[in-house]
């Protein structure tokens, strides 16, 4: 599935209808989630409360029938994860299914909506009144058959309106063999390090946004609340973090894809980055760093390229020697190995990296497939 995405170009009443339509869809998947509480129903339930809830409540009646029932399935994706949890015995909390109060998207299927053979302008036929709307961006979305473009999804962001086009293709690159291979131990001083002793630079984008980002906290905690000022002040904050997630984002598809570009054969570890970003002092800079969007990435593209990425167990990658194996026992503060058996001196990172590689070359890893959401 692929997904292109246009910033939407319209009016302030076109935008007032946009946000109307998601609180319409907050407000539905939120009730089926009350009636599977209440009641224990099915998906098959949910989908049919939709038409009732339409009846029942003018309001939800104009929003198309196919994006309710797209409600309903946020709802029951919910209540689903949570089964599955609970069934694999997930440790710690399961994930109860809880109401949603800052939906941003309402979700079209195949109907309520028309692409113009342009592809530059999207028209909502729905009774929301949304409308016409111009399509901004660079993808040729009017390339694929209409049929092919199973979902329609509207979000609201801190800069504006998007379009999502979801296409059923599959895209598949054809990958120039290289004969190298590699394992990446990924940290805070290096954004990772390879096996040849290759490392590229931490940017620290959250870092180096707070002193600004901090300004314009304090900004809107000085403002009114309920004033014009607040909503502002508040605009701003949200611009703010959204450009420094979208750099994150940029940075790493950029290296995910640099590093799949040139290897056959890519080694990391398979780390509870849930579980590391506990440690208080960590926590922000491993947030920061976004080293599972960086994996996904590169399982996302090594999957498109048809070459094996490799997840290891990260169990004494750090401690061990990459030369003759001798546990060597280190702090986090130690960033030197310095092997007493084989007198092997190299950067700790790098002498993960190789351990990393060695262990996937001997078959004790997993192949990942993990894709994000978008592409």
């Amino acid at each position: 599935m692929l997904i292109h995405e246009y910033k939407l170009d319209g009016n302030k009443a076109q935008y007032a209808a946009i946000d109307e339509a998601i609180r319409v869809c907050q407000f539905i998947r939120n009730t089926c989630l009350r009636l599977w509480m209440d009641d224990h129903a099915t998906k098959n339930d949910l989908q049919k409360y939709c038409a009732v809830l339409a009846k029942e409540f003018p309001f939800a009646n104009p929003l198309n029938s196919q994006a309710r029932q797209a409600a309903a399935d946020r709802a029951w994706n919910a209540i689903q994860r949570f089964y599955d949890n609970c069934k694999a015995k997930k440790p710690g909390k399961k994930g109860y299914p809880r109401f949603q109060h800052d939906n941003r998207s309402v979700e079209y299927k195949q109907t309520g909506w028309k692409l113009e053979p342009d592809g530059r302008h999207l028209t909502l036929i729905d009774g929301c009144g949304i409308g016409r709307l111009r399509l901004v961006g660079t993808r040729d979305i009017e390339t694929f058959p209409i049929k092919q473009i199973k979902r329609l999804r509207l979000i609201r962001r801190a800069d504006g309106y998007y379009a999502q086009f979801a296409v059923q293709a599959h895209r598949v690159i054809e990958h120039e063999m290289t004969g190298a291979t590699v394992g990446i131990d990924v940290g805070l001083k290096a954004y990772y390090t390879d096996s040849n002793s290759n490392t590229i630079k931490n940017p620290r984008h959250y870092r180096k946004a707070e002193k600004r980002l901090k300004k314009l906290q304090r900004r809107l905690s000085r403002t009114a609340k309920k004033s014009n000022n607040r909503k502002k002040a508040r605009q701003r904050v949200a611009k703010a973090h959204l450009k420094v997630q979208r750099q994150r984002e940029d940075f790493a598809r950029k290296e995910a894809n640099a590093l799949v570009t040139s290897h056959d054969l890519i080694a990391y570890e398979d780390l509870k980055i849930v579980n590391m970003v506990r440690n208080r002092h960590l926590a922000k800079s491993i947030n920061d760093a976004g080293w599972g969007h960086f994996l996904q990435w590169v399982n996302y593209y090594g999957a498109m390229h048809d070459i094996p990425v490799v997840k290891v167990v990260p169990h004494f990658t750090s401690q061990n020697c990459s030369g003759c194996g001798t546990l060597v026992k280190k702090s986090l503060s130690v960033r030197t190995h310095i092997c007493p058996a084989c007198g092997l001196v190299m950067d700790r990172d790098h002498n993960a990296a190789v351990n990393i590689l060695n262990k996937a070359l001997s078959t004790v890893g997993q192949t990942g497939t993990d894709a994000p959401v978008s592409a």
